[in-house]
Order: C-alpha cells, then sequence, then structure tokens
C-alpha cells in the first residue's frame, strides 16, 4: 500500500507522485499553523508539494517590513525556482494554516522529470508566471479566502460581509459567504468552494465560538471587527482566535463607525488592544465605504505616494485634483516631508477647496520660515511650524483618519527611516518636515528625527509592502534643482532683506533643503519600480524655498498627473486586476480552440 496519500489532480506535477521511486523517497508530514516551512537563505534540496492548506510566501530585508508575496494554494509546489537553479531560497514560506505537505528529494525529482518530461515543461510554465508576476509586481498568488469575526459586541456581522460580498460581485468576481451552518463540513466541502469562487468570505459573529476559531485557521487573511464609538474589550477577546496569520502580520481591523460623524475617536485604543496590521474605518450607511473595502480585497485598492520637495510639493496638490477629477479613487496614502502634510490633509478627507486653503493658510501667505533663530540647532526656532500644524490637525490620531495613512522620519539615533502609523499624527508631521538646519529636530522617547526625505524621500516601496493594490507616485525631487544663482550671496543684504526675498530664508536654505532630498539612484529606482502610475512634474522652474510659489506648482501637478493618465489604456484601480475564473476559463476555451 503506498504511502502516499491520493492526490486528486490531473497535472502532470500531480502524475509524478504515483511513480515508484517518488512513492518510495519522497516524505508526506503536516505543517501547523504559524509553522515555516523554510526560510530565505536556507539550502533548498527539496520540492515541497502542497496538498492541503495554505503557505505564505514572504521577503524579509533588514530595515523593512516583512513584504508579503502572496499565497501557495493546494496542487503548486513550493522551492522549485531554488531547487532547480541550485540556489537557496530567496524568501520565507509559513503555514497560513494547517497544511499536508509532501516532500521529494531533488536527486529524486529531477529522475522523475526524465521519466515524464511533461512535468518539467509544467513546472517551467509556472516558474515563467510566477517570475512574470514578479517583474510586473504581482505577488505569487493573491489572497483570496478572507475570514471576519467580531471582536466585543458590533452587532451581526453576516449583513455587513454580504454587503462586502455584493461590492465584490459587482467588480466582475464570483463570491460566496458562509457562515456557522458550514461547521460540520468536511474538509473537501471548504476546498472544493474555495477552488470553484473568486473569492470566499467566512463570517463568525460573538456566539460561533468553535466557529471563528476555525474561521480563523481557514482563511488568507483575517478581519476583526469592532464597534469604533465604543471601548475595545479585554485581551482575553482579542487573542481567543489564536490565528497563525497574527505573527504574519495578516490580521486587520475594521471598526464600525457611526453615520454622518466628522471623525472616528478613540482608535488608538483598539489598536493596543488588537494589534493589527492595517486598520480600516466602515460607516455602516456609506457605500463608498464598502466599495473601498471591496477594492482592497481583490486587488484594486489605490495607494497614492506623495515625495518631498519644499515648495515644489506643492505640485501633488495639483495631482490629487487631477485624480479625483478622473474619478481615481484613494485608498491608502503616504507621504514624506511637505508630501506628508498633504497626503496627512487627503486622509482627514480634505476636498479640493478646503486642501487649498488650508495648505495656503499654513504656507503660502506667510513663510513658516521667517522665526529666525541663533543657530545653534537650526536657523529657525520652528514654533511657527508647530502652530499651524496645530491649528490645521489639531490633536487628531493616525489610527482616527478616514484613510490608511504614513508618513516618514529620518531616525539619527538608529540610523534608519522611522514609520509613522499611529500616534499624534501633528507630531509625526512635524518629525518628518524637520529639515536638518532649517528646523530643530524633533525627539521621541531619546530618539532624534529630522525629515524622512533624508532617508527616504519617495516611499512608494514601503506602501507595496501595505497592499497589493496599484500605486501611484508623485515624485517632484528629480531634473534641474538648484543652480549656482540659488545660493549666490545677495549683493546687498539690506536690498535683500527690504525687497523681502528674505521671507524664502537666506540661500542656504536652497542648499539645506536641496541636500536634504537628493536620494541615491538604488532608492530612487526601488521606489519607481513599486509604482504602477509615476507622475514626474517639472517643478525646476520653482525654487526650492519659495513657498509663496503655489499656482505654478499646483499647475504643474495637475498636467502632469492628467498626462500620465491619459497614457493608461484602462482605470488605475484596474491595473492589477486579477483575471476571475470564468475569464480565465474562457482564455482557455480559446487556446484549446486553436490547437
Amino acid at each position: 500500500m503506498s504511502r502516499l496519500p491520493e492526490i486528486p489532480d490531473e497535472s502532470a506535477l500531480a502524475r509524478l507522485f504515483h511513480q515508484e521511486r517518488v512513492q518510495e523517497e519522497a516524505v508526506w508530514f503536516s505543517l501547523p499553523g504559524g509553522a515555516t516551512l523554510f526560510s530565505a537563505g536556507d539550502i533548498s534540496d527539496q520540492l515541497y508539494f502542497l496538498r492541503a492548506g495554505r503557505l505564505g510566501a514572504f521577503r524579509r530585508e533588514p530595515g523593512h517590513e516583512a513584504q508579503f508575496l502572496g499565497v501557495i494554494r493546494p496542487g503548486e509546489p513550493a522551492g522549485e525556482m531554488s531547487l532547480i537553479a541550485e540556489a537557496p531560497h530567496s524568501a520565507d514560506v509559513v503555514a497560513l494554516r494547517d497544511c499536508e505537505i509532501i516532500a521529494v528529494p531533488r536527486d529524486v525529482f529531477l529522475e522523475a522529470c526524465e521519466a515524464d518530461t511533461a512535468v518539467m515543461i509544467e513546472l517551467a510554465k509556472l516558474m515563467m508566471l510566477r517570475s512574470r508576476q514578479a517583474v510586473t509586481k504581482g505577488g505569487v498568488g493573491e489572497p483570496s479566502v478572507f475570514g471576519f469575526i467580531s471582536i466585543g459586541a458590533p452587532g451581526p456581522l453576516r449583513p455587513l460581509v454580504e454587503r462586502l460580498a455584493a461590492e465584490i460581485a459587482k467588480l466582475g468576481y464570483s463570491v460566496t459567504t458562509i457562515g456557522a451552518e458550514a461547521q460540520s463540513a468536511p474538509t473537501e466541502w471548504f476546498s472544493d468552494v474555495e477552488r470553484t469562487h473568486d473569492f470566499v468570505l467566512y463570517v463568525a459573529d460573538t456566539g460561533d465560538t468553535g466557529w471563528r476559531q476555525m474561521t480563523a485557521r481557514q482563511v488568507d487573511r483575517l478581519f476583526r471587527v469592532g464597534r469604533g464609538d465604543q471601548r475595545p474589550p479585554g485581551a482575553a477577546a482579542t487573542t481567543d482566535d489564536r490565528s497563525p496569520l497574527q505573527a504574519q502580520q495578516l490580521v486587520d481591523l475594521i471598526l464600525l463607525q457611526p453615520s454622518g460623524i466628522d471623525r472616528p475617536q478613540g482608535s488608538e485604543a483598539w489598536l493596543d488592544a488588537a494589534a493589527p496590521a492595517r486598520l480600516f474605518h466602515l460607516r455602516r450607511n456609506h457605500e463608498g465605504d464598502f466599495k473601498r473595502l471591496a477594492r482592497v480585497l481583490t486587488g484594486q485598492s489605490v495607494g497614492l505616494v506623495l515625495s518631498g520637495g519644499g515648495a515644489r510639493a506643492y505640485a501633488h496638490i495639483g495631482a490629487v485634483r487631477a485624480l479625483r477629477e478622473r474619478g481615481v479613487p484613494i485608498d491608502f496614502v503616504g507621504g514624506v516631508s511637505m508630501g506628508a502634510v498633504i497626503a496627512a490633509g487627503v486622509a482627514m478627507g480634505w476636498n479640493d477647496d478646503e486642501l487649498e486653503e488650508r495648505i495656503k493658510e499654513a504656507f503660502v501667505d506667510t513663510s513658516p520660515l521667517t522665526d529666525i533663530a541663533l543657530p545653534l540647532l537650526a536657523m529657525t526656532h520652528g514654533l511657527k511650524v508647530n502652530d499651524r500644524l496645530t491649528h490645521h490637525f489639531g490633536d487628531t490620531q493616525i489610527a482616527d483618519l478616514w484613510l490608511p495613512f504614513f508618513c516618514l522620519s529620518s531616525n539619527l539615533t538608529t540610523g534608519a527611516y522611522q514609520m509613522h502609523r499611529r500616534g499624534l499624527l501633528r507630531r509625526a508631521l512635524r518629525a518628518s518636515v524637520s529639515l536638518p538646519g532649517i528646523l530643530p529636530p524633533a525627539i521621541d522617547d531619546n530618539n532624534v528625527l529630522v525629515d524622512g526625505a533624508v532617508m527616504k524621500n519617495f516611499p512608494a516601496d514601503v506602501m507595496r509592502a501595505s497592499q497589493i493594490g496599484p500605486i501611484v507616485g508623485v515624485d517632484v525631487t528629480q531634473g534641474r534643482s538648484i543652480t549656482a544663482d540659488d545660493v549666490a550671496r545677495p549683493a546687498s543684504v539690506w536690498r535683500w532683506f527690504w525687497s523681502g526675498q528674505w521671507r524664502k530664508g537666506p540661500p542656504i536654505v536652497s542648499l539645506l533643503m536641496r541636500t536634504a532630498t537628493v536620494s541615491t539612484s538604488r532608492d530612487i529606482n526601488a521606489a519607481r519600480d513599486a509604482t504602477d502610475v509615476l507622475v514626474l512634474p517639472d517643478v525646476s522652474k520653482v525654487e526650492i524655498r519659495d513657498f509663496a510659489a503655489y499656482e505654478p506648482a499646483v499647475a504643474e501637478g495637475r498636467r502632469a498627473t492628467l498626462q500620465a493618465l491619459d497614457k493608461l489604456s484602462q482605470p488605475v484601480q484596474t491595473l492589477r486586476r486579477r483575471r476571475s475564473l470564468e475569464e480565465l476559463a474562457a482564455v482557455g476555451d480559446r487556446a484549446r480552440g486553436l490547437r
């Protein structure tokens, strides 16, 4: 009797396991959810075949957040590229749920391929597909099975999840919602449902104790759902799921918010209680919030990344206008320095008029850099910047913004960039705009923080780690930037003062600002590779310290963004759209018809 279980698959790779030596040498084992199959750098001496369960692939680089590459599903191999290339594994592969795996030694696998050449052909096709997905910034396999479990007492979740399913269906996918009625179903039933639908949404309400634990171990990504207008429950209520996804940062939080509120409140406490990877706010009667979450689940959410660049960052306002004019949704926002300030305005929910009014009041009408100081730490006291950030952002916490938001500062104490995704918004922005030599640094728990542009001025690659949808990046730091005229000593200090030019700051300001926003080619290429739509406004005629040069920068940002959008053959949100099962079947039918 065979030691290996039956593999109900007609593929050539599955047939390999019927060969006698493979039956003798291969090892069949279980891998519990949360356990690591192999890590980056490990020697590759076996081919792994997933019989049941789900594996997740992750890339982890020093100083960066782990990037979730995607899902490996039943019937697919893991580690095949490294095995054939005789190279160490390049990523970590972890069990997202309890898995059954068959491991075939390298020499046995290669011998089996010689006996059935179709195996290597099929494997080559798979490797080419995965390589193409990597080049086009796609994952190994995108999540398609999601779980929703209550935390605290949010009320019935099933109607909300079914409404979300309806929005997913409108995007052209087959989707089903499953609750506790399936708790006693056999494993094969779950496999069939997941194989025959583009998306499966499992939902567990508060009283479904056994089912919620099963749900937490059955999905690619888990969403906990609570009431944002209530305090979070105790620690036991937030950890009773014991999902292996928690350690892999694949558990998110949805806070249900009352309709009509100006802004959420108290979300920081929920972050402490649930420790989610991401936070989303969902108003029960707000269609746009359901559409946004549907885009997030289907990989069609749009991330907007705005670079630093002094006064040239006004171009970002024109870019935001152009995106809104063309109906491009903005679902995630992030930025650096002045780009962070404008991104924060978008996350606050400011419309075009309010965004313009507030930025003009804070930076254009009067310069924020005129509180000149004896330059012991910086040329200004930074008090005007503090006051203006306080006036426009108040005591808003990042967690209470309508959109997921991040900004970066440069941590001179640790020598790495610091990501701000929670805490007091104005404090994070103050750190992100603290240009060395111009504004005093920000201090956070004995860490010295300065402008994020010093270490990473265009963090599109940081955004990529947070979401799988398309990214629009606007970079205002390239091209001709600073010339000898910009740093020339004024012919007459008195004339320079009485002309009002002093309000821009002395020429050293241009030198310091440009120095802080120069990025290495490696960083620029990494950031640009992470974008799907790259906008490069020509703001070389806008002096980097001329905070009164609002209109030309805004106009150029709008022009460049419209030009970039006009080059697209499809809407931005569909640039990474995965094909539905129905579409894939149609492609297969056409291919067979050509043979």
